[in-house]
């Protein structure tokens, strides 16, 4: 039978998993407490960055319908709860794997997806949200643009023959 500690740890988790939209788990092993601290700080924006038991990790994340994390949990662990921004998670987690790299990303979910550890890594290659809008506005804008000058095209060039017809005209 579960403790009451235990069952609360799990309900805490489950509440977690439910109000995220994308968990990233890694594996602090070696890491200080305060590398930890910077961790979480750097994240603190866009997820919650906690420490986690794997067994009751496990079964929170069945509970919640959850299995991208079988198997994976293993030595100690860690997942970002992503509440914002998962691009933004992806990139604070690359980077400070890159200046510590004992921080192993391991895998995650997103949107009900599972994701390895190259999905995550590819995430964090991705360019922020706001960059990607603007590309997109940048791209609709200059579709409009064409579409307004091929519109325009047989107009003008009509304008011009008639003209020239005029002054052929005005010419004989």
């Amino acid at each position: 039978m579960a403790t009451p500690e235990k069952a609360a740890a799990v309900e805490e988790l489950k509440d977690l998993f439910s109000s995220s939209n994308a968990a990233v788990l890694t594996e602090y092993r070696g890491l200080s407490v305060d590398q930890l601290q910077t961790l979480r700080r750097s994240v603190r924006e866009n997820a919650h960055y906690a420490v986690v038991k794997n067994t009751l990790t496990e079964i929170a994340a069945e509970e919640t319908g959850i299995d991208s994390f079988k198997g994976q949990m293993a030595g100690p662990s860690a997942i970002a709860f992503v509440h914002g921004d998962p691009v933004d998670v992806a990139k604070s987690l690359r980077d400070f794997a890159k200046k510590n790299p004992q921080l192993i990303v391991k895998g995650g979910y997103m949107d009900g997806a599972t994701l390895d550890a190259e999905d995550v890594q590819k995430l964090a290659d991705l360019e922020s949200r706001e960059v990607l809008l603007s590309k997109l506005a940048g791209a609709l804008v200059g579709v409009q643009s064409k579409a307004a000058s091929l519109f325009e095209a047989p107009l003008s060039k009509a304008a011009r023959t008639v003209e020239a017809l005029r002054a052929d005209q005005a010419g004989e």
